[in-house]
């Protein structure tokens, strides 16, 4: 597409070069610029992205979006300048043009939340899938559909990228896009203008708070709410105490689900916890109808009846309904890992001290012989997660096992310190074992496991690799765990 049809009455400006110029894809990453690209200069909390903008062209990028105060003077005369009060936003409205606004073509579903999205995703995708629909998902664990799978650097890609995404889904014949919508993701603009058919809302609580995310409570609550001003129809948690906030001004038609609080779609509160071999599931029913969801305790059938609400108003059958929701398994959400052991092994994404307090008391309920957490906590992030993890994890496990996360740049030795203090705040009596390296940690684990314990591997989940002094390492832990069993058994 030219530049001249690109821009048209976007408020888009052209400073400099040939209206003609066409523009093949979209880009806000210079490494991804190439011949016939639009890269955008996007503001950083370091640096702008002007700073990339010859490396971009040199790349051959055929334009360059900014904002004003950058004319281009450094960039070759063959590449285009435009400028934008706002290119982030611009960036989102382009991107859609470019790419025929893919989005218009499929059902979109967007899940946000602060716990829950990428499991209610996955068991909407699984129903959707068993009611015969072709459907791509977008979130935490990656972009997947049918024949394809990618790694993101975000929950929610960058529109630009987001826009290729769903170009290619609705090539590839995919009718429906499930995609998690976080609060920073909708503060950059990277969802803007697109309309989705359904938005769902799990839950509330304090995270994604401090430098670089959100200032307080309220912001990040607003940018949460923010889907439901994007959506036709809103699919509510009503059991959750900030659901009010939420619907607040929202602008869609309202469902709501619950347990413990009057819904339009209600689970009894009297559910059955199941444990066959090393899995976890519920048994719950709403009107009468019995359901099965493959994963532990209270928070899964709440994120299953969350996934049923939206299966339903998007008219789903009884049968995929509940196909799709027994057979679901989620990468790194309270992932079996399956073992010839008498104990139970979980792998899960709980990386703050809500998801852990979540996920703990919810094993606890299958009365394990012992619970076992082996966690640790990232690098270069806020320290008030170490102390939150390490205490609600000496309050509810029987024994913890201290490693390194993802340190990134910094020291372990210096966030195990941490750990320890969240440790001592929590119970102070609750034995720890303390293996720097996250393998071994494993392995120890493994190694003192007895029947009946159920050894819960918390804050990596879905992730492949490990960060450590920057570099990223391949780090899968289902396989860490099957590899280490094996041997184990030798």
């Amino acid at each position: 597409m030219d530049l001249r049809r690109l821009i048209r009455d976007t408020g888009c400006r052209l400073l400099r070069g040939d209206a003609l110029t066409e523009i093949t894809c979209v880009c806000c990453d210079s490494r991804s610029a190439e011949p016939g690209a639009l890269f955008v200069c996007l503001p950083g909390r370091r640096t702008d992205g002007s700073v990339y903008a010859a490396q971009a062209a040199a790349a051959g990028a055929a334009a360059v979006l900014c904002a004003p105060g950058y004319a281009g003077s450094d960039l070759p005369d063959r590449c285009a300048v435009l400028q934008a009060d706002d290119p982030r936003r611009m960036m989102a409205v382009l991107s859609a043009r470019l790419y025929g606004d893919p989005g218009g073509r499929m059902t979109l579903v967007g899940i946000t939340g602060t716990k829950g999205k990428t499991t209610t995703a996955h068991l909407l995708a699984a129903i959707l899938q068993a009611d015969g629909r072709q459907v791509g998902l977008i979130g935490t664990n990656g972009a997947c559909w049918p024949g394809h799978r990618h790694d993101l650097n975000h929950t929610t890609p960058e529109s630009c990228d987001l826009q290729a995404l769903l170009r290619r889904m609705a090539d590839d014949g995919c009718d429906t896009c499930i995609m998690e919508v976080s609060s920073l993701g909708m503060k950059a603009d990277r969802t803007a203008g697109i309309a989705f058919d359904t938005g769902v809302f799990t839950n509330l609580s304090p995270d994604h708070i401090g430098p670089g995310e959100h200032a307080d409570f309220a912001e990040y609550l607003y940018w949460k709410s923010a889907l439901f001003r994007q959506c036709r129809v809103g699919v509510f948690n009503n059991d959750d105490p900030y659901v009010g906030k939420i619907t607040g001004g929202c602008t869609c038609q309202m469902i709501t689900y619950g347990i413990t609080h009057p819904a339009d779609v209600r689970a009894g509160a009297d559910f059955t916890l199941l444990r066959t071999g090393g899995r976890l599931g519920a048994a719950f029913t709403v009107d009468g109808i019995p359901y099965t969801v493959g994963m532990p305790g209270a928070f899964s059938v709440q994120n299953a009846l969350a996934a049923l609400t939206a299966a339903r108003q998007l008219g789903a059958g009884e049968n995929a309904i509940r196909q799709g929701m027994a057979r679901a398994v989620v990468r790194g959400r309270v992932e079996p890992v399956p073992l010839d052991a008498p104990f139970t092994v979980l792998i899960d994404y709980a990386h703050n001290e809500a998801a852990a307090e979540s996920l703990l008391r919810t094993l606890r309920a299958y009365k394990p012989a012992r619970l076992i957490a082996v966690f640790g906590c990232g690098g270069d992030r806020s320290r008030l997660r170490r102390f939150g993890m390490g205490s609600v994890c000496a309050r509810l496990a029987d024994f913890c096992v201290i490693t390194e996360d993802n340190s990134r740049t910094e020291p372990v030795e210096q966030i195990l310190a941490d750990i320890r203090a969240g440790l001592r705040l929590g119970c102070p009596a609750t034995p720890f074992a303390e293996i720097p390296d996250r393998r071994q940690a494993i392995y120890y684990a493994l190694d003192h496991a007895q029947p009946g314990d159920i050894i819960a591997i918390l804050g990596k989940g879905h992730e492949t690799t490990i960060e450590r002094n920057g570099v990223k390492e391949p780090f899968v832990e289902r396989e860490i765990v099957e590899e280490l069993w094996e041997a184990k058994k030798i």
